[in-house]
């Protein structure tokens, strides 16, 4: 009993932690998310190396997880962006967010909050350059768009949007429907889309994994014992054991956090907890097939061995970096969110858990 006790006390304590960087995330990200028009995306990722670090640095702060991103990158493949401007997009779009980095400083302090993205771009630019040095006639053309053919599990609402499209704008009142949607389009209409879409859609992407996420670290925080995992919490073969169980797995940035959280309280390295954070959100099975059907076996190849090279060599860099400077990562985890009181903390976690529940959520928002 005493024991249960401490495991509501330790989830209760880890979400009010985590919940207003989460909500600050998700509002800022939703917003991001209305205001930046698609057709950016796609004019900036187009042949040459320079779309790349575009790609990058355009997906890095995305609201997208590992499966929101697939149709998104496959649109992108087939509307005329490079392979290697795609792979870069893949990696550094599931990889970190805006809301995966305020929670990263929620539940592990500045230093993973300012590394994880620096890590996530480089390691994306790394594997968009990995891609590149294919010869263009040896990468698989992209397929004929058909919207009946699923590539994940977000597609089919894909394919709904965009079968909807043409049937309206091939009308012959398509211009007066065009001009009666532009009115709409103001600050205050976007910014509620905006706010729509983080309370809803986003927030439905992410809350099992999220949930999932924090029960683990409450369950770690409780019950083992940090002496376990120390004897093989650190060094370049438990990196590589992390990744073998990293690559099949379906889970987004944000969500990972709490767990990365876990295996460090459980005595692992950071930079072992990094290999997870970096690998897991990039590498899943949709994704995979997803890359060899639209660019081939050459690509996914060369894609994998980004994300593991790249996992690899930033989490060894992080722990060296920790050791030389002598900083003590769950010191920060234990200091980095006195910045707001208990009380505030546990009301955003109420809030997300009302936002979560779907039938509750549809009484006040429609």
């Amino acid at each position: 009993m005493e024991q249960l006790t401490a495991l509501v006390i330790n989830f209760l304590d880890l979400s009010a932690e985590a919940s207003p960087w989460l909500l600050l995330g998700l509002l800022i990200a939703g917003l991001m998310k209305a205001w930046v028009p698609s057709k950016v995306l796609s004019k900036h990722l187009g042949q040459g190396k320079s779309s790349i670090i575009k790609a990058a640095l355009i997906g890095a702060p995305l609201p997208l997880c590992s499966c929101g991103v697939i149709p998104v990158a496959t649109e992108l493949r087939r509307s005329g962006a490079s392979a290697s401007a795609t792979s870069s997009f893949l990696v550094a779009t599931p990889e970190t967010g805006i809301d995966s980095v305020s929670v990263s400083y929620a539940l592990l302090g500045p230093v993973f909050a300012i590394y994880r993205p620096i890590a996530a771009i480089m390691s994306a630019i790394i594997t968009g350059l990995l891609v590149a040095t294919i010869k263009e006639e040896d990468i698989k053309s992209p397929h004929d768009h058909n919207t009946s053919e699923k590539t994940s599990c977000c597609d089919s609402k894909l394919a709904v949007k965009i079968e909807e499209v043409p049937k309206s704008s091939s009308s012959c009142c398509a211009s007066k429907k065009v001009s009666a949607i532009k009115p709409e389009n103001t600050f205050l209409s976007k910014t509620k889309e905006g706010v729509y879409y983080a309370s809803t859609k986003l927030i439905d992407d992410i809350i099992i994994w999220l949930f999932v996420g924090l029960l683990f670290a409450s369950l770690i925080r409780t019950f083992l014992p940090e002496e376990f995992l120390l004897s093989y919490g650190s060094g370049l073969s438990a990196m590589l054991l992390m990744i073998i169980i990293s690559i099949p797995m379906y889970i987004c940035a944000t969500a990972s956090t709490p767990i990365a959280a876990g295996f460090i309280l459980a005595g692992l390295s950071p930079g072992t907890a990094l290999v997870f954070m970096m690998a897991g959100p990039a590498t899943n099975i949709s994704t995979l097939g997803v890359i060899r059907n639209e660019m081939g076996s050459a690509v996914l190849i060369r894609y994998l061995l980004g994300v593991s090279l790249c996992a690899l060599g930033f989490a060894l860099l992080l722990d060296f970096g920790l050791s030389f400077y002598d900083i003590n990562i769950s010191e920060q985890m234990q200091h980095s969110h006195e910045l707001l009181p208990k009380w505030f903390g546990l009301g955003c976690t109420g809030l997300i858990t009302f936002l979560s529940i779907k039938p509750l959520r549809q009484v006040l928002i429609k």
